[in-house]
């Protein structure tokens, strides 16, 4: 009888059980960190879950249309994708649509809302300094308040948020209209910002150096100002259409006691490209609590610099500069020295989460675009669930019918082809639940097919090796040198297929978006889940099942019969006969 070759081989089939051990101390490995981790469901995505898809479309400012291009999109992209995340939103799917769409996917769950709200909000951020400003809707004018608070530790300084501000200043009231009215004739000069304090302006004469049309703009914006009422939506979403950054324009924003103030805003100093960083910081040394620091880029630290140093030397309110997104003021913050190093803190009245929303507008809120909000669409989770239980359901069937045929036609060997294919699934259930808080991998419907048709790719792994062991009996062999005999063969195959398969989904992966890549993912990762199986657990278990006298003597129902499967009659080892001698004499 033919025996297996020494050596590599033979070590395999005499310790099969190093192999069984090392996968089953991964997965109770896997498993003990799914549950020490908490999450011990994989994360769902908007198809299951629910959520908000919202449609962008891109809008092309008057004799710029060529703006609209893939690297101004991309760009927008990339900010978009940053600036969701950057409220804790996970899984959120940014992804371009034709030339001038993108589609955002925010799945229902935790600032979702507040998600929606700032990819909305997709206008260019600017810096620009305050004018004028008073309460809209026929309140009383709100108080200029003095800079108060001592230095920040910072190289750069500190500014003050207008709510802490309000707080301890004093109630000296806002430039008149006479003064504001100068302030913007001032504004449209080539130094873009007020010099003079108000009470200097007060008591200054119009500059002969203003340009006859310079005043014109100013006073048509001081009526403008004077008939705003940021109160009416309406009215509000229509400030500042069309003004470009080199001009002065109107604005409106909520103060600290969430009412709506009017501004009347200079040329844009510094704009939200030249924002390095941002980030919402707890300061506990100095009792500020929440705060906002941020980081500037080389040219947008001296621009900074600039403008604050211009802010500083003024009285209320010119030592004032509002950041500005969207045409609204979402703060307006006093300035008492330049900041000059780079970077600033901004100080006031700040909820962790007021802090965080800002932060996240100062880093991600510059867009090469402008867009609009074009539909809104609510996938409810009802849906979601009945998408989810119609997906296991094709899942359940499909692995029904495979169980069934290797039943059928493998009868014994069907034993070990469905351990496997368990092992397989205790791996992608735990690998797939770990890597949502990992990566923020987040299961769709498409991915869930994806893990169905792994089923036939796994499936089929153990067909081929089997089928190379019966081949091998068919030979006249028995069982254990035909389980070690097959495994070269059958090794090869299993590795090709498996690498065409992995490919297909790394380059489907790759040049696809959006949901598609989550079929991809889950391709490629149950690929790789079953070349592990196959060789840590489908391998060594029908060598150890080899020596097992129901497989090994061939019963009927093992699916490894000789005389079922045809099997020639046993191979003998026979000497080769002595090379004959001649006796014959020289």
């Amino acid at each position: 009888m033919a025996t297996p070759k020494k050596g590599r081989s033979a070590s395999a089939q005499s310790k099969p059980g190093r192999s069984l051990a090392l996968i089953l101390i991964a997965i109770a490995a896997l498993t003990g960190g799914m549950f020490a981790s908490g999450h011990t469901k994989p994360r769902l995505g908007i198809d299951l879950a629910g959520g908000t898809s919202i449609t962008l479309e891109a809008v092309p400012e008057a004799g710029n249309e060529a703006a609209i291009n893939k690297t101004n999109m991309d760009t927008a992209v990339s900010i978009m994708e940053r600036r969701v995340n950057g409220l804790g939103v996970s899984e959120a799917e940014v992804q371009t649509q034709g030339r001038d769409n993108i589609i955002v996917n925010i799945p229902k769950g935790t600032n979702s809302e507040q998600a929606r709200k700032q990819v909305g909000t997709t206008a260019k951020l600017y810096f620009r300094p305050v004018i004028a400003t008073e309460v809209s809707g026929g309140g009383a004018a709100s108080p200029s308040p003095s800079p108060t608070g001592s230095p920040s530790d910072k190289p750069s300084g500190k500014a003050t948020d207008k709510p802490e501000a309000t707080d301890k200043g004093s109630a000296s009231p806002s430039a008149s209209p006479t003064t504001q009215g100068r302030a913007v004739t001032d504004a449209l000069k080539a130094d873009a910002t007020p010099s003079a304090s108000a009470s200097d302006q007060a008591k200054a004469s119009p500059s002969p150096s203003a340009s006859g049309g310079a005043a014109a703009d100013a006073s048509k914006l001081q009526e403008q100002y004077t008939k705003l009422d940021c109160t009416n939506a309406k009215t509000r979403s229509a400030v500042g259409d069309g003004v470009k950054a080199s001009q002065p324009t109107l604005a409106c924003g909520k103060n600290s006691q969430g009412q709506w103030q009017k501004y009347i805003l200079g040329p844009a100093e510094v704009d939200g490209t030249d924002v390095d960083k941002a980030q919402a910081v707890l300061n506990t040394q100095s009792g500020a609590g929440w705060t906002v620091t941020m980081d500037f880029t080389d040219g947008g630290g001296k621009k900074f610099a600039d403008i604050t140093g211009k802010l500083a030397k003024n009285q209320s309110p010119q030592n004032q500069f509002a950041i500005v997104l969207d045409g609204d003021v979402v703060s307006d913050p006093y300035v008492r020295q330049a900041l000059t190093g780079g970077n600033a803190e901004i100080s006031g009245n700040f909820t962790q989460q007021s802090a965080q929303d800002l932060a996240n507008m100062l880093s991600y809120g510059a867009l090469p675009l402008t867009f609009r909000e074009d539909s809104v669409s609510t996938v409810t989770a009802a849906l979601g669930g009945d998408q989810l239980r119609a997906g296991l359901i094709a899942g359940a069937i499909g692995l029904a019918l495979v169980v069934i045929y290797l039943l059928l036609y493998y009868r014994g060997l069907a034993f070990i082809a469905i351990l496997s294919l368990l092992v397989s699934a205790a791996l992608t259930y735990t690998i797939m639940a770990l890597l949502g808080p990992t990566i923020n991998f987040a299961l769709n419907l498409p991915a869930v097919c994806g893990a169905i048709v792994a089923i036939g790719i796994t499936a089929d792994s153990f067909i081929v090796y089997f089928e190379r062991v019966r081949d091998e009996i068919r030979e006249g062999r028995s069982l254990r040198p035909a389980v070690e005999r097959a495994w070269p063969r059958a090794r090869r195959t299993i590795l090709v297929s498996d690498f065409v398969s992995f490919l297909a989904a790394a380059v489907l992966f790759i040049v696809t978006v959006g949901k598609v890549q989550g079929f991809a993912f889950t391709l490629g990762l149950t690929t790789l889940l079953d070349v592990v199986v196959v060789f840590l657990f489908t391998k060594p278990l029908l060598t150890l099942m080899a020596r097992r006298p129901f497989f090994a003597n061939g019963h009927k129902w093992s699916g490894l019969d000789p005389k079922g499967l045809g099997a020639k009659p046993p191979l003998r080892r026979t000497r080769r006969p002595a090379a004959p001698v001649d006796t014959k004499e020289a």
